[in-house]
């Protein structure tokens, strides 16, 4: 039986490496694995110019995007990247920020106002916290190294206060004191090494903990994408790479709850995932629409707020719909 032969380009995760080496290989599909450890290269070569058939894909991105009818893309409700970031809130120490009521009115370094993570960010100081996004000063540019791809630049509908940043980078500039604090994906070089850098919320782990016991949030980062037009050709391959990133998924969970050996460097791995257990249950990673429609609506809902949507669309104009069969 001949196969169709499709790219999928995607981060080296744990959750996804069964589809790298081809212990689990999608029906019908011949696939090839193309590794890139930086989400925003993925992102701005499949933007730019559909370097790929399947990829990896800004969750925000996607669904700004698709709300302008800019998008030639369809996602999978497949999620590769979720991560808390409570913890990914730094602020120079001399800037008076002892808690988030004390950011308004700052200056807050990001790499990009559309960013998900920083969507996630402000959505968090805003609801949990009562921080007013509209008296903030952003400054948008590198982390820790100067400039950001304008493909992924997505700006909000009504006046905010946007300096783009080139010939700096925002971890020097909150070193030296020119932005007060820094939300986003990545952590500025200086922290840890610099003790003007630290995090707003030390004790995030916790903190992290409460917040998804409370509303049942574990942010979603990234979705997985199929170009429009090979999905309108070829609409089983949906089915085939859905079941395919599910079946990895399983197969990494088996390997990481194995018990007679530590599968990674980690040396309470299984303390780790006795907690894990008690907190999320024995699946704390779904993919599929229905078991994250809470938060990807929560983050539909953010970035109406935050002017980067101009309605709250409906998540199936997004996710292509699937058919599956349990057996």
């Amino acid at each position: 039986m001949t196969t169709l032969r499709l790219s999928l380009a995607c981060g080296p995760y744990d959750r996804t490496e069964a589809l790298r080496t081809g212990a689990v290989r999608p029906e019908g599909i011949d696939l090839v694995y193309v590794p890139i450890q930086s989400p925003p290269e993925i992102f701005s070569r499949m933007v730019s110019n559909r370097a790929f058939d399947v990829s990896e894909m800004s969750c925000a991105h996607a669904l700004i995007r698709r709300g302008q009818n800019d998008f030639p893309f369809v996602a999978l409700p497949v999620f590769p990247s979720r991560m808390f970031r409570h913890g990914y809130i730094f602020v120079n120490a001399e800037a008076g920020i002892r808690k988030p009521e004390d950011l308004r009115g700052k200056r807050i370094g990001v790499p990009e106002y559309s960013q998900t993570a920083a969507i996630w960010i402000r959505g968090l100081l805003q609801h949990e916290f009562g921080v007013s996004l509209e008296t903030i000063r952003w400054f948008s540019g590198g982390v820790n190294a100067p400039g950001r791809p304008d493909v992924l630049v997505n700006l909000p509908d009504a006046e905010v206060s946007i300096t783009r940043v080139k010939d700096r980078t925002l971890n020097d500039m909150l070193v030296d004191g020119q932005i007060d604090a820094l939300i986003g994906a990545r952590k500025p070089a200086a922290f840890g090494r610099d003790p003007r850098v630290q995090r707003l919320f030390p004790d995030y782990r916790k903190l992290e903990q409460d917040y998804f016991r409370k509303t049942g949030i574990f942010p979603i980062m990234h979705t997985v994408v199929i170009k429009e037009e090979l999905y309108r050709e070829q609409p089983w391959i949906a089915e085939s790479l859905y079941k395919a990133f599910v079946q990895a998924k399983e197969l990494c969970v088996a390997g990481m709850r194995f018990s007679s050996a530590l599968r990674y460097m980690l040396p309470w791995l299984h303390a780790d995932l006795e907690e894990l257990n008690e907190i999320f249950g024995l699946d704390p990673w779904p993919y599929g629409l229905d078991a994250n429609r809470h938060v990807l609506t929560t983050l539909v809902q953010y970035l109406v707020e935050q002017r980067l949507l101009r309605r709250a669309m409906p998540l199936e104009e997004l996710f292509v719909p699937l058919t599956l069969i349990g057996e």
